[in-house]
């Protein structure tokens, strides 16, 4: 699989729903496989909230494959021998893309807690920015999960003759009341935490040691990713080994996964780009400028694949189910499919289940 990595510089300005501006924006991209000359193979690849650019293959040194590779390669439903796919890293996102660790020139200054609040909407008026310049005017498909389903809506909604099909994974139309108070949880324990210092720490020491209050709410996040039994199967209520039962530090092992898990989450992310990106994913509402969700998928063209997993806690089948609805009630049914995937796996199922939907894709793209 032929893997690239770059970044493309934008000097001209990026109105967001806000009402500011970026005067200048960069944006990181990777892309897999080869161009078409007519370039009409390509596949967008939209991250969720703590991914990045990286979603397939491995570069020199790597230990882990990109989030998406089971999904994304040669031979493999999103087929890297066929089409050209391209995955770009979300504005704030501190993986390369613009984000609240960069310099305004403005001002000089960091952005820390001045960076602007960005939907959506503003992301993906970015990524079509990107597309545009590298002289993409449609896709075959956008495909995305979670957040990066949001992402793949919006490009149904806003840019209804983009691409030919849209698939929406394991997403919602818009944020729920559970899933902001698990998000609530996680930018609290930021927020409250000393050495946050009100936006202004030492980016190179939380690099190095994290920060407890980020470890905490990843912990709380985590939590909403899984399943009752899906960690009932993974821990029951073994206890750690090397621990006291009578020990008020005692840990079973589901605490010992938790801490893990939050630790190195905290050293991996930067938390000024978690609070913004939590707080892109808690205000996203398809139906914002179009009155309902009725109205909204009346805006649709391409068409639309759900697909909900039967444990998914975070974003229930039903919100998927809605989407469908809609688009049945406008006599859009035939250019929509809606699957729930028989599992009890939690949220992160279309990131570690890809053996159970990737048919459902590869079916749909091998009419290409």
């Amino acid at each position: 699989m032929i893997l690239q990595s770059k970044i493309q510089n934008f000097d001209e300005p990026l109105y967001l729903e806000s009402g500011r501006v970026f005067s200048n924006f960069k944006l990181v991209y990777e892309t897999y496989g080869e161009l078409n000359p007519d370039k009409s193979n390509v596949i967008v690849i939209c991250h969720a909230l703590t991914g990045s650019a990286h979603a397939a293959g491995l570069y020199e040194g790597d230990v882990k494959p990109g989030w998406w590779d089971g999904l994304i390669g040669d031979h493999k439903a999103v087929d890297t021998t066929k089409f050209f796919v391209i995955c770009i890293n979300i504005l704030a996102s501190p993986f390369g893309s613009t984000c609240p660790l960069d310099v305004d020139e403005s001002s000089g200054r960091e952005y820390r807690l001045r960076f602007p609040v960005v939907v959506v909407s503003d992301v993906v008026r970015a990524q079509m920015m990107l597309l545009k310049r590298l002289g993409i005017a449609r896709a075959r498909a956008v495909i995305g999960g979670s957040l990066g389903g949001m992402q793949a809506l919006c490009y149904a909604i806003e840019y209804p003759e983009f691409a030919d099909e849209i698939f929406v994974l394991a997403s919602t139309y818009a944020t729920q009341p559970w899933a902001i108070a698990f998000n609530k949880i996680a930018t609290e324990a930021i927020l409250r935490d000393p050495n946050f210092k009100g936006g202004n720490y030492d980016k190179n020491l939380i690099a190095e040691h994290g920060l407890d209050g980020m470890a905490v709410g990843r912990m709380a996040g985590h939590i909403s990713f899984l399943s009752p039994s899906s960690m009932q199967e993974k821990f029951g209520r073994n206890y750690v080994e090397t621990d006291g039962l009578y020990e008020i530090n005692g840990r079973f092992q589901v605490d010992r996964y938790l801490e893990y898990n939050g630790e190195n989450f905290a050293r991996r992310f930067d938390p000024l780009c978690y609070l913004y990106i939590a707080k892109m994913m808690n205000i996203f509402d398809c139906t914002r400028h179009y009155g309902n969700l009725k109205n909204a998928c009346a805006q649709i063209k391409s068409r639309l694949h759900l697909i909900s997993f039967k444990g998914d806690v975070l974003f229930p089948p039903g919100l998927m189910k809605e989407i469908y609805d809609a688009m049945s009630d406008l006599g859009k049914k035939d250019r929509t499919s809606y699957a729930q995937i028989d599992s009890d796996y939690g949220h992160d199922a279309f990131l570690v289940e890809i053996e159970k939907f990737d048919y459902i894709i590869k079916r749909i793209l091998d009419e290409f």
